[in-house]
């Protein structure tokens, strides 16, 4: 199996507003950028669309380190999900992008590994500025 490191960030501006993702996926010296954004949404809704569009682009199982800045995404996927899963989602924000990446991600390997955002993480920081470009593209948008 690949090995492959997945950084990704979310944005969103006024939460819920215009928002951006954006996802580095890395594969030894190889790396790809992957980038959107919804007109309305939150920021964790994005901050978990990086992963799954992110997890989407990969073409063959893989072992992935998801590295995030959100705490949201790494303990859901590491502490929550199991939980959500058996009570089938209720009462749970955003069952629908996790039943998407239960979908994206089930033929990885996955492990979510959190990081201190904006704290010189360069792979965080990028796609910190790529997630805001997107998101106030979004605002762009709307107007």
């Amino acid at each position: 199996m690949k090995k492959i490191a997945l950084f990704c960030d979310g944005s969103a501006l006024g939460n819920p507003g215009p928002g951006g993702y954006a996802a580095i996926l890395r594969f030894g010296d190889k790396e790809r950028e992957i980038c959107g954004g919804e007109i309305h949404t939150t920021n964790n809704r994005m901050e978990l669309l990086a992963v799954i569009e992110g997890l989407r682009a990969l073409k063959e199982p893989c072992d992935v380190d998801i590295i995030s800045d959100s705490s949201y995404v790494v303990k859901g996927i590491n502490e929550w999900l199991e939980g959500w899963i058996k009570r089938d989602f209720k009462k749970v924000k955003n069952p629908d992008l996790w039943e998407e990446y239960l979908e994206v991600s089930k033929s990885h390997q996955i492990n979510a590994i959190w990081v201190r955002g904006h704290d010189g993480h360069v792979e965080n920081e990028r796609c910190d500025v790529l997630a805001k470009q997107e998101a106030q593209n979004m605002k762009k948008a709307v107007k």
